[in-house]
């Protein structure tokens, strides 16, 4: 069984967000602060931490930066706030996705799915051959950790599922549709802006020259483009 660490201040929500996952067959771990639910989140062994960001004690914004450093599982950002200023904050921060309240609860249910579906199937743990080497660059999806020139270089969830799904389609324009979609699991109508952002810190981390990519290519007003 799956398990999740729900860190909401508001306990009627919590509670709410608790029984529709339970009932998807989830095991939910549930914190009211955020000073708790970071203590939740170190000691505990969690598939997927749903993190509200307005909390007593510590915010969501800090909690993401310190889950970071060490855990590369997927952050699911709960907000009322609906700036993009605080959905690029997330993102940059490490979060996998940034859920706007107010949502149905199916919808939790149907991304945290989708993240946990995609953070196992992209980790490699069911596939004969683990490691990528491409242009310097090897990817362990096993321990997904990713390596240029022989030293690791850190990657968040996202960024490494990026990767991957880049490596996997070589040579081929992809949208920001199609990006999305695949890696993040959402409709293709949802909020696509944050491919823009992971694909900026991912050619800060790949590329000799971020400002001038060779490898991880833009294709005006159709894509991306990952050259092999």
């Amino acid at each position: 069984m799956k398990e999740i660490l729900l860190i909401e201040d508001d306990i009627s929500i919590a509670e709410l967000q608790r029984d529709y996952l339970e009932i998807s067959g989830f095991h939910v771990d549930m914190e009211h602060t955020g000073d708790g639910g970071l203590g939740r989140a170190l000691h505990g062994d969690y598939d997927l931490i749903i993190l509200d960001i307005m909390l007593p004690g510590s915010n969501g914004f800090e909690i993401c930066k310190k889950l970071r450093s060490f855990t590369d599982i997927p952050i699911l950002l709960v907000s009322a706030k609906k700036e993009d200023i605080d959905k690029i904050r997330g993102f940059g921060l490490g979060a996998d996705d940034y859920i706007t309240k107010p949502f149905s609860p199916s919808e939790l249910v149907a991304r945290v799915k989708a993240h946990i579906m995609r953070y196992d199937r992209l980790s490699g743990k069911n596939t004969h051959s683990n490691a990528i080497f491409i242009h310097g660059i090897k990817i362990d999806r096993s321990a997904r950790k990713v390596y240029l020139n022989e030293e690791e270089v850190p990657f968040t969830t996202k960024e490494f599922d990026l990767i991957v799904f880049f490596v996997m389609n070589p040579n081929q324009v992809l949208s920001k549709e199609q990006i999305y979609q695949r890696v993040w699991g959402m409709d293709s109508a949802a909020d696509v802006s944050t491919v823009t952002v992971h694909i900026r810190k991912l050619r800060e981390k790949i590329e000799r020259d971020a400002s001038d990519p060779k490898l991880l290519e833009t294709v005006w007003g159709a894509g991306y483009r990952f050259n092999v």
